[in-house]
């Protein structure tokens, strides 16, 4: 069931540079649905599902598996941990904020000094990065060795909780649901051959996208993502972006990407025809791993469906449940159209 797989995969810990748990559960999966997997020298996961119909390099699906996270930088001699950002994580979000380190799931708190000792001054200004820290029970430096060290990561609490009218909030939707939706449509019989890519490193930079776009040369490639959704009571109408349970969004153009237009109006027909539910961006802004699958080589068609989502990047992202499986979908009838000649 796809929201199972969606809770199984928000829990994983997966930062970038750090996404083996991740990718490890995913080729369990792959392997036992039949593909034929490999992973490169970046750690992508690349696994070729064969279809009814030959078309090896033809269509390719991308989702990333990292999510934004922590790292290790410095160990105070009172026992806290310094950190640095893996990936555009507001500031705002982070105090007090439970987190796990490392493996080991090492539990810790972000911690800041306490309001009492702050100048009227320092309260109104958010505080830099660097007057953070994780506090997790260590008395020295030496106590907090035993438990993380440099270079180690940190993740958000794994929380999942649905609530409301169809909605879900956890860490890491982004971009989990991509990842389960190609899962999902891996573990089917498909109409034509496909190859699933599963991503690492999107989060600081598209950087395991490139080198799996050269490395399969698709034809088109479709990215399955989320996206900004800014329908709060605090956002102008018209940077309201895109809105959760209004269905698959489907962008013309983002911050990194002007999508292909056949394959933009093509998923728009898709939709229409099979009573999917969609939207597009209304607002400019983000970018993924499209931009750099779109200019790999001599040039990839590429086209995006995403879910919306609020609050991306922290420990509290929230989405509508019914978004994930209008994108399953319209991703399957995007397959079904590739491998008939629509595209």
């Amino acid at each position: 069931m796809l929201l199972d797989t969606v809770k199984t995969l928000c829990a994983l810990s997966g930062p970038s540079s750090y996404e083996r748990p991740v990718r490890d559960y995913l080729k369990v999966r792959a392997d036992a649905a039949g593909a034929a997997c490999r992973i490169d020298g970046m750690g992508n996961l690349i696994c070729e599902k064969k279809g009814a119909k030959a078309a090896p390099g033809k269509l390719m699906l991308a989702a990333h598996t990292d999510e934004v996270g922590l790292i290790v930088k410095r160990i105070t001699d009172e026992g806290y941990v310094k950190f640095a950002c893996l990936g555009g994580i507001d500031r705002r979000v982070l105090i007090g904020k439970p987190v796990f380190l490392g493996n080991g799931r090492v539990p810790g708190v972000i911690g800041l000094k306490a309001i009492h000792l702050t100048t009227a001054e320092e309260r109104k200004k958010v505080p830099k990065l660097e007057e953070l820290f994780i506090d997790i029970g260590a008395k020295n430096r030496k106590e907090a060795e035993k438990l993380t060290h440099l270079g180690d990561f940190a993740v958000f609490s794994d929380s999942i909780t649905e609530y409301g009218d169809g909605f879900i909030k956890a860490k890491a939707i982004d971009d989990r649901i991509g990842c389960a939706v190609m899962l999902e449509l891996l573990e089917q019989d498909l109409p034509m051959d496909v190859t699933f890519v599963f991503t690492v490193q999107e989060e600081v930079g598209t950087r395991g996208a490139f080198g799996a776009a050269f490395s399969v040369t698709p034809e088109i490639a479709l990215v399955l993502e989320t996206t900004t959704a800014a329908d709060t009571p605090t956002t102008y109408l018209h940077r309201r972006v895109c809105y959760p349970g209004k269905g698959p969004v489907v962008s013309y153009m983002d911050g990194g990407t002007v999508f292909d237009r056949g394959l933009y109006d093509l998923l728009g027909e898709l939709a229409e025809e099979n009573r999917i539910p969609w939207q597009t961006k209304e607002y400019i802004s983000g970018g993924n791993d499209a931009r750099a699958i779109q200019r790999s080589k001599a040039g990839v068609r590429t086209a995006v469906i995403s879910a919306a989502v609020r609050y991306l990047h922290s420990p509290s992202s929230v989405a509508s449940i019914g978004d994930f499986e209008h994108i399953e979908m319209l991703a399957l009838r995007f397959i079904e159209a590739v491998a008939a000649g629509r595209a």
